[in-house]
């Protein structure tokens, strides 16, 4: 993916991104790339806090290479030690062009005081072009110590500016390449390549080496080398290398280039999965979080207890605003509500709902699983598993909270509705007005009828009134069944309000639940994937 076209950031800005990479992407992205990351921001931080008038820059190469001739041929001196001896000393040599403010950049090189050497920048009018380098002649890299000492390994990583010295036997020499070389492609601007000891070929045979390099590291991704072709014996290519270093000292942006550079391939390892990952909406939508809290109030069987609910209301208004003469016949039955347990309705209600959140923990689940894998399609595979690990961080605690949440608003079933006593009372006074009339009836049947003797009152003897009385009976107790009939009726309008007022009290607080245990979670981690997305954007460009 190209990214020229697009505006560049400083690199302390770059750095700052990288800084919340590693963050926001620890458990998520490979721990020894964010392992890397973090030893980059630690040496870059340390290298912009010293000394920017200084440029270090270190002749790496192989035994026999002649590195350590080159070193002193260009600082003038002999200060570095050269022939076979030199291998077994594997440590690194200092040339200063410049010494004021360069000892805490050596400190931090870990160049030992002895192994320091300064050069008076007014010697010569070339050397004076040279003030502010730091001029490092390495360890061989494939000598038998530097098995084990990491000095050469360590301090190419450290200098702002490389120059590989190469001779014309092993300069395509594999372990250099594919060690060093390769992995330093896209540092073009801070690495020279010096083919070393020259004299021993021909002008042609030189040339054809040059051109043979140049495209091995063409092929290496190393797309403008600089290449020099240079001899310590005879000082041939010594002062176009001079030149090299000086082009770069004097622009002071060695070591600015070199981080850069690190952090551009770094990044390039770090954002292999950009293309595939995209910003993402860190609010869950209205109809996400609808869909959830429907699978949990199914998961929970919140409609099975607002059925259960509503018929438990039904059949205990029977005992306030039923038919009496009903009523009273069914007693000679079984008891209707022995089964519904009602004797403390409030811990019923709580037992009903607990059982039906524990019984469907598999559900629960699936609910959640299925908002997580909704939610996390495009995403790297390492950030949709966060996602649902956040989804699930809680889910063990939704049965128990959904149990007590809803046991909260199981409604007072022993409450009594005003009307219904109102009810009761009416049916209580039909029943009275049947009564007198059946001993109304009765006394014309004993003294109009049968003459057992003088009535109280002319109506208790007056037969005419007889079919009146047994009328006005036979109208209450049709009064008293309609009645009946219109109060159960309305007790059933009654007990699907509660049952929709009892539904909508339980999505409520389902949708709560989710809120706190389902949804912040995974929200906080699509946040992270986009402050995550964002930060790696800005460190890459």
């Amino acid at each position: 993916m190209t990214i020229t076209a697009e505006p560049r950031h400083g690199l302390g800005t770059r750095l700052a991104a990288l800084t919340r990479v590693v963050d926001l992407g620890q458990g998520r992205e490979d721990a020894d790339l964010l392992t890397e990351a973090t030893q980059l921001i630690i040496r870059a931080g340390n290298r912009l806090k010293l000394s920017s008038d200084h440029t270090v820059v270190a002749l790496a190469g192989g035994t026999g290479s002649g590195k350590s001739s080159l070193f002193n041929a260009i600082s003038g001196l002999d200060l570095s030690p050269t022939g076979v001896r030199r291998p077994t000393t594997a440590r690194t040599h200092a040339c200063v062009w410049g010494l004021e403010g360069a000892a805490p950049l050596l400190d931090w090189l870990q160049i030992q005081w002895r192994h320091r050497f300064s050069r008076n920048s007014a010697l010569d009018k070339a050397d004076d072009q040279l003030n502010g380098l730091i001029l490092l002649d390495l360890p061989d890299h494939d000598s038998i110590r530097a098995l084990t000492d990491t000095e050469a390994d360590r301090l190419i990583t450290g200098a702002d500016l490389i120059v590989w010295v190469l001779d014309p036997q092993k300069y395509a020499d594999a372990s250099t390449h594919r060690r060093y070389v390769t992995e330093l492609a896209g540092h073009d601007a801070v690495t020279v390549f010096a083919l070393n000891q020259a004299d021993r070929l021909t002008p042609e045979e030189v040339e054809e080496c040059l051109a043979d390099l140049r495209d091995l590291l063409a092929r290496e991704g190393v797309e403008q080398p600089r290449v020099v072709a240079t001899s310590a014996v005879t000082g041939g290519g010594v002062d176009d290398l001079r030149a090299e270093l000086a082009e770069s000292v004097s622009a002071r942006r060695a070591g600015y280039l070199r981080l850069e550079a690190d952090l551009d391939r770094l990044m390039l390892r770090l954002a292999k999965d950009m293309p595939a990952m995209l910003k993402v909406d860190p609010t869950i939508d209205p109809a996400r979080r609808a869909g959830l809290t429907d699978a949990l109030c199914d998961a929970v069987g919140a409609p099975a207890v607002g059925e259960a609910l509503e018929n438990v209301y039904g059949t205990r208004s029977i005992d306030w605003v039923g038919w009496p003469w009903g009523r009273w016949a069914s007693r000679f039955r079984g008891d209707p509500l022995k089964h519904l347990k009602l004797g403390d309705v409030k811990d019923e209600i709580r037992t009903l709902v607990s059982d039906s959140v524990r019984a469907q923990p598999a559900e629960v689940d699936n609910a959640v699983q299925a908002l997580s894998d909704g939610l996390t399609q495009g995403m790297p595979e390492p950030w949709q598993d966060a996602v649902r690990d956040a989804a699930r961080s809680r889910s063990g605690q939704l049965p128990k909270v959904l149990t007590d949440e809803l046991a909260e608003i199981a409604p007072p079933l022993d409450r009594v509705p005003g009307w219904w006593r109102l009810a009761k009372v009416w049916q209580l006074l039909l029943v009275l007005l049947f009564v007198a009339g059946l001993g109304v009836a009765g006394s014309i049947v004993a003294y109009g009828i049968l003459e057992v003797g003088e009535p109280p009152a002319e109506l208790l003897g007056d037969v005419a009134a007889l079919p009146w009385v047994v009328l006005m009976m036979v109208s209450v107790l049709g009064v008293g069944l309609l009645s009946a009939i219109a109060s159960r009726n309305f007790v059933v309008m009654a007990a699907g309000r509660e049952r929709d007022q009892l539904e909508r009290d339980m999505r409520r607080r389902v949708a709560g639940v989710a809120q706190d245990l389902v949804i912040e979670p995974v929200e906080r981690e699509l946040t992270r994937y986009n402050d995550y997305f964002a930060a790696l954007n800005t460190s890459r460009r």
